[in-house]
């Protein structure tokens, strides 16, 4: 199991990502300058990317050992997350303690995986549990991301986004998940998206960027596309689908179109961009076809949480509980993968 797990996770070197020859091992996407006739050009077929997201299952059967292993990976890419509006310190303490021992000792030991730190890749938080969640994760290495700029609608002053974004970093937060104001992308006023999202990176400083598209609100794959790319030139370090409050969320398709877009970026400039799906991906099934969607299109390079993040807050239950299966041949309790 153990040698099965830095298969899957383990870097591979940048001529094994693709046909890319220039590949920069930076650990940031600085960004370019605004191009409008690579965001025009852009289009996107509806139904070849829906029948390609459609043959992941059928191309990749994965069982046993070789399942376990996937799964342990995808929980190492989870932003464990609580954005609730009844949200305590109390329950971000415990959300944290889930974060740094996310899989019982007893089903580490059997998969062989005892001597391993296996750990969430990141806490997700309200700005007002940014010190919380700061103070539990002391010395575990794990990052405390913060949702920004008037999450979820991004309908608030641009000053203030920026204050927030600022106060954030100040408070300890090192990943800041911002959301862009979709009336640019629906209007098509890419410019003012471009600048917005290159003032959102600057007032970021080190802390790590990921832009959330809110591809539920976007409503067409071609604006989906288009928004990739130009938040991509402002600087993203991650494109995020979905806040997870709107009707629609992350969906294979959607998610295939940014990756996709992902490699057009990688290849046009030699920067990597990781990518989040958040929202709707609840089940160790959904886990298992992103991950073949990010192997397939992207390479063993986005199979570790520097590249590739789960936004979700029912996932890791539903990967336990297939683990647990794994090594005991039942399905554990509800209780035995409480959140807290």
């Amino acid at each position: 199991m153990s040698a099965k797990i830095e298969t899957l996770s383990g870097r591979c070197p940048p001529d094994k990502v693709g046909p890319i020859s220039h590949v920069d091992d930076a650990s940031r996407n600085p960004g370019t300058a605004f191009d409008l006739d690579w965001v025009e050009s852009l289009q996107v077929n509806r139904s070849a990317a829906e029948r390609r997201v459609l043959s992941l299952p059928a191309r990749r059967s994965v069982k046993k050992d070789w399942q376990a292993a996937w799964l342990v990976n995808a929980v190492k890419c989870i932003d464990l997350t609580t954005l609730s509006g009844d949200d305590t310190p109390g329950r971000v303490r415990r959300l944290c303690a889930k974060a740094a021992n996310p899989i019982r000792p007893a089903v580490l030991e059997a998969l062989g995986l005892g001597e391993h730190t296996i750990t969430t890749g990141a806490v997700c938080v309200y700005h007002e549990m940014i010190g919380p969640a700061v103070e539990a994760l002391a010395g575990t290495g794990i990052p405390v991301a913060a949702v920004s700029t008037g999450f979820p609608a991004g309908q608030t002053p641009y000053d203030l986004k920026l204050r927030e974004i600022k106060a954030s970093v100040k408070a300890g937060a090192s990943e800041i998940d911002i959301v862009i104001s979709r009336k640019h992308a629906l209007t098509g006023n890419w410019k003012s998206l471009y600048d917005e999202v290159r003032g959102f990176r600057d007032a970021c400083g080190a802390a790590h960027m990921k832009t959330i598209l809110a591809t539920g609100d976007l409503k067409t794959l071609r604006l989906v596309a288009k928004a990739s790319a130009v938040c991509m030139m402002a600087g993203a370090d991650f494109i995020k689908t979905s806040t997870g409050k709107e009707p629609v969320n992350a969906t294979l398709p959607v998610s295939l179109v940014m990756v996709r877009l992902i490699r057009d970026y990688l290849i046009r400039t030699g920067h990597r961009v990781g990518f989040k799906p958040a929202g709707g991906v609840s089940t160790a099934k959904d886990a298992l076809s992103y991950q073949f969607l990010m192997k397939e299109e992207l390479g063993r390079a986005w199979l570790n949480p520097d590249m590739f993040r789960f936004g979700a807050s029912s996932l890791l239950g539903d990967i336990e509980r297939q683990l647990e299966h794994q090594t005991t041949g039942r399905y554990a309790a509800g209780y035995k993968q409480a959140m807290g």
